[in-house]
């Protein structure tokens, strides 16, 4: 049977990457479907064209659709979901708001509103093989400790309205797992590509290079805290191989997996990497994270570094990601996940050349 792709979350970077990650694993066969928002249809065709021509596509094997995940059925027209319930073989769930800073009201619509909306449409296949979803390592929240891929525990509070909402999805989508075959991807903290360095925005771990390069000027630098704990960055190709392969095999259905560095760095071992990086220098003393996350209630001070006063919550937070059935389920695919350290000359060369390019840079609100 030719299998049917159906893609949520395009053109978006991680999405477009899979697709090119599953054409080159299946030597280019099968059928791509990508649900598009109206207003993002522009930007889908340069992507569609791209990955036509780098794959020697025909033109029919990619096809758009424009709809809503936060509308019933998908907005998809009538005649085309005929379709898709035949074609249809295997979900790739990846839209969602991924702000830290998101209201509350947006992120419950998109993430856990969408999320039910893509499931009931996921049932309506009737050759579905796989359905993959991308939720987040950070559905623990506030729970800390060592944190396992099979719990999915309510945790004690939430960071933020991000993570609550992500997991109120993930609980819609786990139920799920009894009556199709689902694969659940947490991944950790997204870094940009371990050997190009490239990314689609700064955010996450490159808001310390914004914080970096921005107080450049200064004589010397101090770390942000004590930095004891542990921050978990994944370059994000990691994620896209370990997602196909987990996708197509036998093992990866009804699992839960933490796409998350088994060997993560402290924040403090971090922060050095990146200044180094950047500037050749070693930080000196130390600024509270409560004066730091203080001064970043002042929007223009959080404009003017680059950095979102959520993304401090990560470097405080006591938790470790077990990864024991990820690690156990790719053993044979010979996919590891990369050591930071490896990849941190192409993230600060990516970094440097971008810089001063809005597209990559976050909207500080």
């Amino acid at each position: 049977m030719k299998y049917g792709y159906f893609f949520t979350g395009f053109p978006g970077f991680i999405s477009n990457q899979l697709i090119r990650e599953i054409l080159r694993q299946n030597d280019g066969k099968g059928k791509f479907y990508v649900l598009v928002l109206p207003n993002m249809v522009d930007k889908a065709l340069i992507e569609r064209t791209a990955i036509i021509r780098d794959f020697s596509l025909s033109e029919s094997q990619f096809e758009i659709i424009e709809g809503d995940i936060t509308a019933s059925g998908l907005a998809i027209d009538p005649d085309k979901q005929a379709q898709l319930e035949l074609e249809g073989t295997h979900v790739f769930h990846l839209a969602a708001i991924y702000d830290l800073a998101v209201p509350k009201e947006i992120a419950y619509r998109v993430n856990v509103d969408g999320t039910r909306n893509v499931n009931d449409w996921a049932k309506t296949l009737k050759n579905i093989k796989r359905y993959t979803y991308f939720s987040t390592a950070f559905v623990a929240s506030k729970r800390e400790g060592i944190l396992y891929e099979d719990e999915l525990i309510r945790p004690p509070g939430f960071k933020n309205y991000y993570e609550e909402t992500k997991y109120e999805a993930e609980v819609l989508v786990d139920a799920l797992k009894s009556e199709i075959p689902v694969t659940i991807i947490r991944p950790g903290i997204v870094k940009g590509h371990s050997t190009t360095g490239e990314t689609i925005k700064f955010d996450g771990p490159y808001f310390i290079m914004n914080f970096i390069d921005r107080l450049s000027f200064m004589p010397f630098l101090p770390k942000l805290g004590r930095g004891d704990t542990v921050v978990n960055l994944v370059p994000v190709d990691y994620i896209i191989e370990a997602t196909t392969y987990l996708t197509f095999s036998d093992k990866g259905a009804g699992k839960t997996y933490h796409l998350t560095d088994p060997k993560p760095y402290k924040v403090s071992e971090l922060y050095e990497m990146m200044m180094f990086e950047l500037l050749k220098k070693q930080p000196k003393g130390s600024v509270p994270l409560a004066l730091a996350k203080g001064g970043l209630n002042f929007r223009v001070l959080r404009r003017y570094l680059g950095v979102e006063k959520e993304a401090l919550d990560y470097f405080t937070w006591r938790g470790n990601f077990d990864s024991t059935q990820a690690q156990d389920d790719l053993k044979d695919s010979g996919i590891k996940c990369p050591d930071f350290k490896e990849g941190i000359a192409a993230m600060a060369n990516f970094y440097r050349e971008n810089k001063h390019n809005p597209q990559y840079q976050i909207n500080i609100v």
